[in-house]
């Protein structure tokens, strides 16, 4: 984009930023807080001026949980979820029970999704980052951006001024209606879905099982109800054909007549009604992927990426990881330059873009299944689904459930085609570079342990096999970002490095200095060098 500074810019901020975070939802105050617990120096600004904001996503699933443990969020955010894993799924009178916890992984220490309201985990973000001296600006939007060489300048306008401020590097995470995509020049290939999402808080007026969540199949396509609503009891999710609007797709419609929420229920054959609403919406869905995530030294995350349908909630879940990828990456590349960090910069869309690709497919797949108005999906829902209801305990039992919350969870994604993964003859239970670090348990200093309890702290791990050589890593003890952790149970003479994302970067079986430090160089933990092949 032009490198062209607008006239009327305002004042010039002398404050030194490494990172402008534009943005505050939770991809934009999770990128936040990666960077800066890695060592940036960030700003955050928000146009919304309120902090709190309707939730339309309502699923933590176990690998983003996986993925926040390392800054210290679990707790809270465990302290926030709905504490029953039930879900009540009717086809008229008659009632399928589930129990997720009965199909929970063993891999992982957050065997099941959590029901976790946004506003919640924007709260718990939020709060992190005033403890670390971060505090979000609302109120303050971009209104041009322009690129030099070695930095971006952006001018925001807040209440009472116009600033023009500057940064390394700038993330826009301002969701689907991007201002910083659109000012920067890239395209947003897509459409949007046929059908529509209406929510709405609400009481019931019927008696209904408390605290768990209920999935209602009608001709529409499914309802869900959780029990996490905001100014009401439940919170319903629904779908209906889309009419013609001039609505801002992705963004919260107006309010839906209280006569078309009573009919989307009574469609489903439940015999509840609607005793009061307390808030509703409609919203337009796209199904759009950016055509670059990265331009020179602005990168898009979450929404601005990519945007699709609620189906499996995929949506804030693949935002927080694109945040976590890039977060890191952003505060190393600060410190040692951007001429010296070229492969960590360009990993991010390299590693980010296919996956979001990925997702885009299966949500639209779901939705089809669970909102499409046309023939087959209409008798998918209610004539198959009834009977596929039969045999679903047994099913769900013997290894479906498992697998839906693997690839839900999205534990498939890897990275061993990024130029951040290196290895060299591993020989670590099959693994590769750019896979996710798995959870096993193993002994340590003579307890028993989970591998992601010696990986819950900012930075990278060094994972040292038995019988490896640490003398090697002298020359690399003085980073505050490598923890070195020996694991006696694991045979050998072999090293691997953990990614602060949680993902393998260097697989090899012997340590050798210059090898390491060669890859430590191109993730940015050593200084500007001349990087040789590993």
């Amino acid at each position: 984009m032009a490198a062209k500074r607008s006239s009327g810019a305002g004042p010039l901020s002398s404050d030194p930023i490494d990172v402008l975070v534009v943005g505050g939802g939770p991809s934009g105050l999770a990128l936040a807080l990666q960077a800066h617990i890695h060592g940036a120096r960030v700003r955050v600004v928000e146009r919304r001026r309120a902090i709190f904001r309707p939730s339309r996503a309502m699923i933590l699933h176990p690998r983003t949980m996986e993925n926040l443990r390392p800054l210290g969020l679990t707790d809270a955010l465990l302290s926030k979820a709905a504490k029953s894993p039930h879900i009540r799924v009717h086809f008229g009178s008659r009632e399928l029970a589930v129990r997720l916890d009965t199909f929970g992984l063993a891999d992982t220490r957050f065997p099941q999704p959590l029901l976790v309201r946004q506003s919640d985990l924007e709260a718990v973000l939020d709060e992190a980052l005033a403890e670390q001296g971060v505090i979000v600006e609302r109120g303050v939007e971009v209104e041009d951006l322009a690129q030099q060489p070695d930095v971006v300048t952006a001018r925001l306008r807040g209440a009472n001024s116009v600033t023009a401020v500057r940064s390394r590097y700038l993330a826009g995470c301002d969701g689907a209606n991007s201002t910083v995509r659109e000012l920067s020049g890239i395209g947003w290939s897509g459409g949007s879905y046929r059908s529509e999402v209406v929510l709405a808080d609400v009481e019931l007026r019927d008696p209904v099982l408390p605290g768990i969540v209920h999935v209602l199949n009608a001709a529409s396509g499914l309802i869900f109800l959780f029990p996490l609503g905001e100014h009401g009891t439940w919170r319903m999710l629904a779908t209906r054909k889309a009419a013609p609007t001039a609505a801002v797709l992705g963004a919260f419609g107006p309010p839906v007549r209280p006569a078309e929420l009573q009919h989307l229920l009574g469609d489903s054959g439940w015999p509840v009604g609607i005793a009061h609403i307390a808030w509703s919406s409609q919203v337009r869905l796209p199904h759009r992927l950016a055509d670059r995530f990265r331009t020179g030294r602005i990168f898009l995350v979450g929404d601005a990426a990519h945007a699709h349908s609620p189906a499996g909630g995929q949506g804030m879940n693949t935002g927080i990881q694109d945040a976590l990828n890039l977060g890191w990456k952003l505060a190393f590349a600060s410190r040692v330059g951007a001429a010296a960090t070229e492969d960590l910069l360009a990993s991010y869309e390299q590693e980010r873009r296919p996956v979001a690709r990925r997702i885009l497919s299966l949500t639209s797949m779901l939705f089809w299944a669970e909102a499409g108005t046309g023939p087959l999906p209409r008798l998918l829902r209610g004539r198959l689904m009834p009977l596929a209801a039969m045999a679903a305990p047994w099913v769900l039992n013997h290894g479906l459930g498992k697998a839906a919350v693997y690839v839900l969870g999205q534990f498939w994604v890897r990275y061993r085609r990024s130029p951040l993964s290196a290895d060299l003859q591993p020989r670590f239970h099959k693994l590769r570079a750019g896979d996710r670090l798995p959870d096993y348990e193993l002994d340590h200093n003579g307890r028993r342990v989970r591998l992601h309890d010696l990986t819950a702290r900012a930075g990278l791990h060094v994972l040292l096999a038995r019988d490896a050589d640490a003398k090697a890593l002298d020359n690399t003890s003085a980073s505050p970002w490598l923890h070195v952790q020996r694991l006696v149970s694991w045979p050998g003479t072999g090293v691997a490095i953990v990614r602060p994302d949680g993902y393998l970067g260097f697989l090899a079986t012997s340590v050798v200095a210059n090898q390491i430090e060669a890859w430590l160089a191109r993730v940015g933990v050593f200084g500007p060098t001349v990087l040789g092949a590993i």
